[in-house]
Order: structure tokens, then C-alpha cells, then sequence
């Protein structure tokens, strides 16, 4: 079993980051400095949790105002190794710019500089948000100059740091509401020559999609065709609307929910099994249609939740072109391990074969203790 992420914060994390401190202060005593990150909450601290104590900590060994303690903190930017041992080192170091998240709130215009370079060694995306939350007007303007950035990261930064629904990070409900301000940065971006900041984009649209899907429809339709970069960024920010069958997206992307389909012969190898364990099913497909046709080939799991109602789940087998009246036959496997992200529930479940949006073909199977 691979060790749990909060464990980069371990013994070869420590002597780099005290090398490191005695560069800039050195005066520092750097064991009572370990000595006072790792007090005796320490052990049960997640990951996150870890990221803030560290923070905390240094923010009270760094003399003077928040000024002098931030070029001092900048310092250490400086001086952190080229090639460090440590393991996910960006993630190790995200405990600098949350400094800046807790104490840089009364100074945006320096603190947002800082992140410009602190954003070079580890991502400010949590770090930004509630800089959003307290003068969204100031951030996303400076978010906006960062769109066209020389760097990659910066401009990565752009998009990342004002994702409306930013996953692990604080939501921004006037985003959510109103995503507008974003638009023009995202229109920067749209053929960035980096699949870093691409993904980016995707992703910042398609958490756009989840409270206005026609808005993200009619980006689709703008950028459609201009670029391969484009076409990537439109079809994997749409993701989520293609799983929930949305009729126009499914179109768009020419897999339309009106396609003739038959699918024959569902079967699941266990109708009743313990969770933690998998099963096999199987199925025909036979398209109806007098051309060949592009599919879109799904199967959902409708698994029973806590409070005895059912809560579907897509998972995508393949796309293509399927040729008409031949035969094709699946075989799959499904586990139902429990998850970090999924727990599942006893009692009774389903499973769905869905083409192009639409559920064909369904079986209903039990889950036990």
C-alpha cells in the first residue's frame, strides 16, 4: 500500500527545508523549530493539516511585519534546492504560499506579487481564493495581465486560481453564480501551446458547465473547429455534460441521442455479491442504423446510498465509429472495493449500458455485507 501523502513531510522534507532557513536567518534555531511543527497533534494531522502548521510556524519564527516577513519568505524561495530529494516536492512546498493565504490578506497588491513568484516552485491555487472572496474585482484583473504570461505556470496559475468549484479548495459562490469574469481569461488561453494550462482551461469550464451548462454550449459552438487545441479543450471540459446526456453537447460532438441501437443478451455474472468484491458482465451491441455511426459507449451504476436512494455513476467504455448490422460483443469487470472517494452501501443497485446518452439495456443486482 503506497504511504499516505501527508508523509512527504518526513526526515529528508526537514533537513532540506532547515538547510534552507539557516540560509536566510542564521540565527534560527532550527530544531526548536521542528520541534515546534511537529508538536504532539502532529501524528494525526492530514495532509492539508500539516500544510497549515507548517505555515503557522514559520509565520512565527520570521521577524518583523508581515513585509519583512514576506521578503524573507521570498528569500527561501530562492535558496530551496534545484534538485530536491524531497518526494512531490510542489506539493510539498504548497505550506509557502499558504503563508500567504493567512497572513497576506492586507496587502493584495504585494502578496499577489509574491504569488507570481512562489507560483514558479508550487501552486498559489488555494492560496489565491480567498483573495477572490475579499477584492475579486483587484484579483482577476492581475489574473487576467497573468493569462499572457511568458511562463506556463503563470498562466496555468490564471486559469487554475479562479476555477469556480476548484476541487480541495474554498468555492467562490460569485464565480458560481456569475462566471463572466473568467471568460476573458479562458479566451487568452484557448490555444495555449502548453497541455498543462490546456487542461487548465478544460477543467475551469467544465466546473462552469455545472452551474451553466447553455453558456459552456455556446463557447462549444464558438470554438469548435478553430484548433486542435480548441476541439481538445471543448470535448474534456464537456465531460461531465456528455455523462449526463445532454442532448445538444452529445450532438455537437456528433454522437446525437437519436441513433438507432439495439442492445440484446445484458448479463451479469452475480446478481448478488459482497461489497469489496467485482463482477462481470456482458452484452451485445447491434447499431440499427443504414451508415456506419459514431457512438458514444457507456455503462452507469446506480449505487445505493446512506439514506436508501440511488446515485448514478457513468463510466466510459469506448468511443467510435460502429459499423452497421455487425454484431459487437463486451465483456467487462466492475469492482465495488470501497474507495477514498466512494463507500459503497448494501442493498439493492443497478447497472445501465448507455449509447449516446441513452440507457438501453438494464439490470438490477444486489450488494451485501
Amino acid at each position: 500500500m503506497a504511504a499516505p501523502l501527508k508523509n512527504i513531510y518526513n526526515d529528508v522534507f526537514f533537513a532540506e527545508l532547515k538547510t534552507c532557513l539557516k540560509k536566510i536567518l542564521p540565527d534560527i534555531n532550527t530544531k526548536n523549530f521542528q520541534a515546534a511543527v511537529k508538536n504532539k497533534n502532529w501524528n494525526a494531522m492530514e495532509l492539508k493539516q500539516r500544510m497549515r502548521q507548517l505555515s503557522t510556524v514559520l509565520h512565527d519564527h520570521l521577524p518583523g511585519d508581515y513585509i519583512n516577513q514576506l521578503s524573507q519568505l521570498l528569500k527561501l524561495v530562492d535558496v530551496l534546492p534545484a534538485n530536491s530529494k524531497v518526494q512531490y516536492i510542489g506539493l510539498a512546498y504548497m505550506y509557502i504560499p499558504d503563508f500567504l493565504a493567512q497572513y497576506g490578506l492586507n496587502d493584495v497588491g504585494l502578496s499577489l506579487k509574491a504569488m507570481e513568484k512562489v507560483n514558479m516552485v508550487t501552486s498559489c491555487e488555494f492560496a489565491i481564493r480567498p483573495y477572490l472572496l475579499t477584492d475579486q474585482k483587484k484579483v482577476m484583473k492581475q489574473m487576467l495581465s497573468w493569462s499572457k504570461h511568458p511562463h506556463e505556470n503563470i498562466r496555468r496559475f490564471a486559469s487554475e486560481g479562479c476555477r469556480p468549484r476548484l476541487p480541495w479548495g474554498a468555492a467562490i459562490p460569485s464565480l458560481k453564480k456569475d462566471p463572466s469574469p473568467v471568460l476573458p481569461i479562458l479566451e487568452n488561453l484557448k490555444n495555449d501551446p502548453s497541455v498543462y494550462v490546456q487542461k487548465s482551461v478544460a477543467n475551469n469550464l467544465n466546473d462552469i458547465a455545472k452551474d451553466h451548462p447553455e453558456l459552456v454550449v455556446e463557447i462549444v459552438k464558438k470554438w469548435q473547429g478553430k484548433s486542435i487545441v480548441t476541439d481538445w479543450i471543448i470535448k474534456h471540459a464537456c465531460r461531465g455534460l456528455l455523462k449526463s446526456g445532454h442532448r445538444e453537447v452529445l450532438h455537437l460532438f456528433g454522437t446525437g441521442s437519436d441513433v438507432k441501437c439495439k442492445v440484446n443478451r445484458l448479463k451479469i455474472s452475480k446478481t448478488t455479491l459482497k461489497i469489496g468484491e467485482q463482477f462481470e458482465f456482458s452484452f451485445q451491441l447491434l447499431l440499427k442504423e443504414k451508415e456506419n455511426t459514431k457512438l458514444r459507449l457507456e455503462y452507469a451504476v446506480y449505487y445505493q446510498k446512506a439514506n436508501g436512494t440511488l446515485s448514478k455513476k457513468i463510466f466510459k467504455i469506448n468511443e467510435g465509429v460502429y459499423h452497421f448490422n455487425k454484431l459487437y460483443s463486451f465483456n467487462k469487470k466492475h469492482s465495488f472495493k470501497n474507495l477514498t472517494t466512494r463507500k459503497h452501501h448494501p442493498g439493492k443497485h443497478e447497472l445501465a449500458v448507455v449509447v449516446n446518452g441513452n440507457e438501453l439495456a438494464k439490470q438490477p443486482f444486489t450488494l451485501t455485507l
